[in-house]
């Protein structure tokens, strides 16, 4: 903990979404019958067919460079890669699944990895990928695409949920020397900078986005999810009171407003100058980088603060993306094998994908990691690159698997709260859907 927190003479002076993703720029004509791209696949050559969701220019013609770049690389295999705007993404990936042509490789986000596996939707990749690609990986994160001791699928990258993004120039003139390290210095903080231009603080002001980017914080104050382990009963008990009372008292002073209009992940009312403090994702930097330049020097990141204090703990969960192989493919071993030189290889095949998208996702991988703090430019292109490596990420849990009512539960009850509710009221209805929840969806005893 801080040991001087306040400098003299100091005044008080502030997607389940993400960003909306570009536009399909370098989406194929095709469909997901056949060939969706139309390439014409080299005679007497296997062709691996790889669905990405369509992501932001930079990132969509990484994809097309790195499977270009493998098909160059030898001539036995041949990827051919679509990719399918997130909007249309579940409605064609059915119909092809349906029809019984699903991609050989797609792109799976952590969440979804569990019950793909569980549904035999997807190949279990422990032995088709080397040991030492797997051993590259955080714990953490491997730990994300493992299911009864197999992994399933193989990261390509990490977004914290939650990152405390602070104003220092508004810092240093309300008199505060750092970050707050506890939920009740980030309460008192938010309140000393609220002033009639700028509010303390923004967090995720409705109950769907608190139900996902409060994971880390209910882990830190409660030690657990609000479901046992074997999903049989709710735990939403009084151990989350603290954090439910925190939004209460936030909201209560004025310091964290009513909505401003953006959803949690959109850091444009910060960028604006707004706030004084911000809970966002690692994702923020990119939007900060690009639309809000001027402010960049006056911003810093830090862990979310704990409960108690203490560095070094979950307050955040890891989202992202992984590449999984389909369930029924007749090339497995093709796929992994791409897989493995795209992502889990030589480090110069995706650390363009980190600086095409300012450093501004995180890779799992150490060695990755390691190039890319490495490179003499990356501390100037994304300041906030080492904190979010090194301070954050390690101490991240991976997203819960249970069902989103579950969490929505949590979402309705913080919201709740916030507005007035006793917390204990707002947490014993939260149980009680839960529990509920349980119970509709059978849910006993099948969870990890």
């Amino acid at each position: 903990m801080r040991s001087t927190r306040r400098l003299t003479g100091g005044l008080g002076v502030v997607a389940a979404t993400a960003l909306v993703l570009a536009a399909c720029s370098g989406t194929p004509d095709g469909g997901p019958e056949g060939s969706a791209s139309g390439e014409e696949v080299p005679e007497g050559v296997t062709e691996v067919t790889f669905w990405q969701q369509s992501f932001t220019d930079e990132e969509n013609e990484w994809y097309e460079s790195v499977v270009d770049s493998y098909n160059e690389s030898q001539d036995e295999v041949h990827v051919t890669l679509t990719a399918v705007p997130g909007d249309a993404w579940e409605q064609r990936m059915t119909a092809a699944q349906a029809a019984g042509n699903a991609p050989d490789i797609r792109t799976m986000n952590y969440g979804g990895v569990r019950n793909a596996a569980l549904t035999s939707q997807i190949t279990p990749l422990s032995d088709l990928i080397s040991a030492e690609a797997w051993d590259d990986l955080q714990e953490n994160v491997r730990g994300s695409v493992t299911v009864d001791g197999e992994e399933y699928a193989y990261p390509m990258l990490v977004e914290p949920s939650a990152i405390l993004w602070y104003r220092t120039d508004l810092f240093e003139a309300a008199g505060i020397d750092g970050p707050p390290t506890t939920w009740d210095e980030l309460v008192a903080d938010a309140e000393l900078l609220t002033n009639d231009e700028v509010f303390g603080m923004r967090l995720a002001q409705n109950a769907p986005d608190m139900s996902w980017s409060t994971w880390g914080y209910q882990w830190n104050v409660a030690g657990h999810l609000p479901i046992s382990d074997d999903w049989s009963e709710g735990m939403a008990t009084e151990d989350y009171a603290p954090l439910l009372q925190a939004f209460q008292d936030l909201f209560a002073s004025g310091a964290l407003p009513p909505a401003d209009g953006v959803g949690y992940p959109d850091a444009s009312t910060f960028g604006d100058g707004q706030y004084a403090m911000m809970a966002n994702g690692s994702w923020a930097a990119s939007q900060l980088l690009s639309d809000y330049p001027d402010l960049v020097p006056n911003v810093a990141v830090a862990p979310m603060p704990s409960f108690d204090g203490q560095s070094g703990q979950t307050t955040a969960t890891l989202g992202g993306w992984t590449w999984a192989v389909d369930g029924n493919t007749e090339v497995a071993e093709e796929a992994a094998t791409f897989i493995e030189w795209a992502l889990g290889g030589d480090t110069e095949n995706v650390v363009p994908f980190f600086e095409a998208t300012q450093f501004s996702k995180v890779s799992p991988r150490v060695s990755v990691a390691e190039a890319i703090s490495a490179l003499p430019d990356v501390d100037t292109v994304n300041p906030w690159n080492a904190v979010i490596q090194e301070e954050i990420v390690p101490f991240a849990q991976p997203e819960p698997g249970y069902p989103w009512n579950v969490s929505l539960a949590m979402g309705e009850a913080i919201e709740a709260a916030m507005q007035g509710t006793p917390v204990s009221e707002a947490l014993a209805a939260a149980n009680d859907k839960i529990n509920t929840e349980i119970a509709n969806s059978q849910l006993a005893g099948t969870g990890s």
